[in-house]
């Protein structure tokens, strides 16, 4: 069976600080690996618009020496009512490796039921994991670790501001405990994490000596920190819900004031950190991204080198299987 990556905690504390630690090898050497070569193809499939997503995976199959097969759902059968049983099927036949950016995380779960080669979640409505394994690169950078290929994040903070509901909390909370972060949401009490994410998060955390907090309060989130980290207020396929607008989450807008509150010491010395795309003076201060803060750049360049180890380190592990975890999404919010 193949080992597949559809949330963040697909990947054990020991196995995720050995795909961290290849991402940022890769870094320092980008064609060291070539589990592709061949070519072999990667099936890239795209139900939602992306940017960052498709130009880090389309080139890092390239420099994996493989050849990237992106695929717009418009224009596949998907979209004309096949079913995915069918289509895993003819693309199990034909590729090494399945990535897809879709919406319930039902549908990449079946996906890979049925699948024979590793599938990879670029993103569903409840988890974005590829993302939470470039930011994690970025941080042990900032924190210095990786800099000796020593992905040392244990002890480690992060706080999140805004939706608490979204699927980037969510992958924030199972992501960062995972590595035995402290990691910390803020965000109004109406759009609170998942409750059985939660309580996944919190079962990891007793493992790893990490910890999870719950606060309506961005300061008391952001104080001491690592990395303050926000997304936008509204999530693709989100637009347009109520309660998911700038009259909900305006006090959790991240400013140089609250940036000032973050650090070990408290010396706001922590970074910042957003996946993209940004809205200037709504979730965060122009000042603040555009700032000597921000690592925005640095993060979005590792989503190439993170993925790129995911992909090798996937198909190294070819015979184990992953573990399951039962998707418990109850009214958290």
């Amino acid at each position: 069976m193949p080992r597949h990556f559809l949330r963040d905690d697909d990947l054990s504390p020991a196995e995720q600080k050995e795909v961290l630690e290849l991402a940022a090898a890769l870094k320092r050497d980008r064609f060291a690996e070539k589990p592709l070569a061949g070519p072999r193809s990667v099936a890239i499939l795209f139900d939602k618009s992306s940017t960052r997503t498709r130009l880090s995976f389309a080139t890092g199959v390239s420099e994996l020496g493989g050849s990237p097969l992106v695929l717009e759902a418009a224009v596949s059968q998907l979209a004309r009512g096949e079913s995915i049983a069918d289509t895993t099927g003819v693309l199990t036949r034909m590729v090494s490796t399945i990535v897809w950016r879709t919406f319930g995380q039902e549908r990449i779960e079946e996906m890979a039921a049925h699948a024979t080669v590793p599938v990879i979640n670029a993103l569903t409505d409840e988890f974005h994991p590829c993302q939470i394994l470039a930011d994690l690169q970025t941080i042990a950078e900032h924190c210095g670790g990786l800099a000796d290929g020593d992905a040392a994040l244990a002890g480690r903070s992060l706080a999140y501001l805004g939706d608490g509901a979204n699927n980037m909390a969510h992958s924030y909370l199972l992501g960062g405990v995972t590595a035995g972060m402290d990691v910390r949401i803020a965000a109004p009490a109406s759009h609170r994490p998942e409750k059985g994410i939660l309580e996944r998060a919190r079962e990891i955390a007793a493992t790893t000596g990490g910890s999870v907090t719950v606060t309506e309060d961005p300061r008391e989130a952001a104080a001491g920190v690592n990395a303050v980290i926000t997304d936008t207020w509204v999530s693709m396929g989100q637009e347009g819900q109520d309660g998911r607008g700038e009259a909900t989450f305006s006090r959790y807008q991240v400013t140089e004031e609250l940036m000032d509150l973050s650090g070990a010491d408290g010396d706001g010395s922590g970074i910042f950190l957003h996946c993209l795309p940004a809205y200037r003076d709504k979730e965060v201060a122009a000042s603040v991204i555009d700032g000597p803060r921000s690592r925005v750049w640095d993060e979005a360049e590792n989503r190439l080198h993170a993925q790129k180890a995911l992909i090798t380190w996937l198909l190294h592990h070819p015979d184990e299987s992953t573990a399951s975890h039962a998707l418990v999404l109850g009214t958290g919010r």
